[in-house]
């Protein structure tokens, strides 16, 4: 049975679990890459650690250019594979892989020409400038690679080759593991020591992804099936953009985030939010890692006319996403203190992150109904819903959140406002998910 009848007519639970193993790794790889540095660097001081945390933001928007790219190339070569037209596939996944190059290119040279200025915009204080300075000017070089290595990864899964995938990620987070410790601990070279180790994984992660690309029935990147045209553009735009708002937004509102903990509690105050957004960070890679393993079978299937199995899917990562954040959740609502002290063993920086971690795990089981709508409205082509979709927790809901709580109840605030845009996320995403579903089964 070749790959096209394997993603058309294997049982749906079976091939999701399949496909999602991988990919829930591959995800859970890209939380360690932004999770080893905060780690690292806690064992330094308060202020390293808020530096890293600062520079978030701006890796943040590198993944998510990454994810665009990725994702609207990813989704539109699926449903022409799914449709039989593989010459359009190929045709699609080059010019997916160019366009991040030249993005990313384009944002490591004019990052590092601007990066004192993006330092203050992103909230640096006089005692964290010097440190988010050094890690973000390393971190902009390696931005060619990150994006290179979302959009092959993201390619090869919509492909159906999650295991290549999978493992092309992993090489970059074992260097990263390694190098981290090595760098920061025994030659001493602190926030550098982290940033190098970090864009040194994603390098390997590229390279390995890339000879992983023209392995087996993959589709191979030529320089000759290049077309930066309005046709190809407008799809990966299309099919992209709501990455991009989930990703992007997630930057902005990493940046407000850390203005307000700053501006009322200092330094302490940033690494304790810094620490939380890590840790959900982590669960989130988790449920979107299930997600994505579903989406290549819902564009398959959806190309094939075979709507039965998107919505058989839907429900199936809906269910089991919420049980897994159920768990997760009454873990976190147990065991906060330890959680955030793992990280950083500063009482202040304690004291903020266990009670933020508290509130946002009380809302944590909505996150799989929002996320799953998400993934599915974008599978299937739907933009503009898919957008808003995206948009919602980490913008629509969340910016007005984060503006409007801390100048009512101060550091209380700051940390109840993602919890709050939770609640209010689901309300958004179950009525779009609830037309598309009864569209398909009519």
């Amino acid at each position: 049975m070749d790959r096209r009848e394997k993603m058309l007519n294997t049982p749906v639970p079976e091939l999701i679990l399949r496909l999602s193993v991988p990919t829930i790794i591959s995800m859970l790889v890209t939380g360690i890459y932004n999770s080893a540095d905060t780690y690292f660097v806690g064992r330094i001081s308060t202020q390293a650690t808020a530096a890293v945390g600062l520079v978030f933001s701006v890796m943040a928007i590198i993944q998510a250019m990454g994810f665009f790219c990725g994702h609207g190339s990813g989704n539109y070569l699926a449903r022409k594979l799914g449709s039989g037209e593989h010459e359009e596939a190929e045709r699609m996944a080059s010019t997916g892989f160019a366009l991040a190059l030249i993005i990313g290119v384009s944002i490591a040279v004019a990052g590092n020409l601007f990066a004192e200025r993006i330092a203050g915009w992103i909230g640096a204080t006089p005692t964290t400038l010097e440190d988010t300075v050094l890690y973000m000017r390393i971190i902009l070089l390696g931005a060619p690679f990150t994006m290179g290595q979302f959009v092959i990864n993201n390619q090869l899964r919509f492909q159906g080759s999650a295991v290549y995938a999978m493992v092309g990620l992993m090489c970059g987070a074992v260097i990263n593991l390694v190098l981290d410790p090595l760098l920061i601990l025994v030659c001493g070279m602190g926030v550098a020591g982290a940033a190098i180790a970090t864009i040194g994984g994603q390098f390997i992660s590229f390279c390995v992804l890339l000879v992983g690309s023209r392995r087996g029935e993959n589709i191979r990147l030529r320089i000759s099936d290049v077309r930066l045209n309005g046709h190809f553009l407008l799809e990966i735009v299309n099919g992209g953009i709501p990455s991009l708002f989930r990703q992007g937004l997630a930057a902005v509102s990493t940046l407000l985030l850390n203005k307000a903990a700053g501006s009322i509690g200092g330094d302490a105050a940033i690494a304790g939010m810094s620490v939380v957004t890590r840790v959900m960070m982590l669960v989130s890679s988790a449920l979107i890692g299930f997600g994505q393993g579903y989406q290549p079978v819902c564009s398959f299937n959806y190309g094939a006319e075979r709507k039965d199995r998107v919505r058989e899917g839907y429900f199936f990562c809906t269910l089991y996403g919420t049980l897994f954040l159920c768990i997760v959740a009454a873990l976190c609502i147990r065991f906060p203190a330890q959680i955030i002290g793992w990280f950083r063993d500063d009482p202040e920086v304690i004291e903020v992150g266990r009670k933020a971690l508290f509130y946002q795990a009380c809302a944590l089981p909505l996150l799989a109904t929002s996320v799953m709508t998400n993934m599915m409205l974008q599978s299937i082509g739907k933009g503009v819903k898919a957008s808003i979709t995206s948009s919602a927790r980490n913008g629509i809901f969340f910016i007005p959140m984060i503006l409007l709580l801390p100048r009512l109840f101060g550091l209380f605030g700051v940390e109840i406002a993602q919890a709050c845009a939770d609640v209010l996320s689901i309300g958004l995403s179950v009525p779009f998910a609830v037309s598309e579903l009864r569209t398909m089964k009519s």
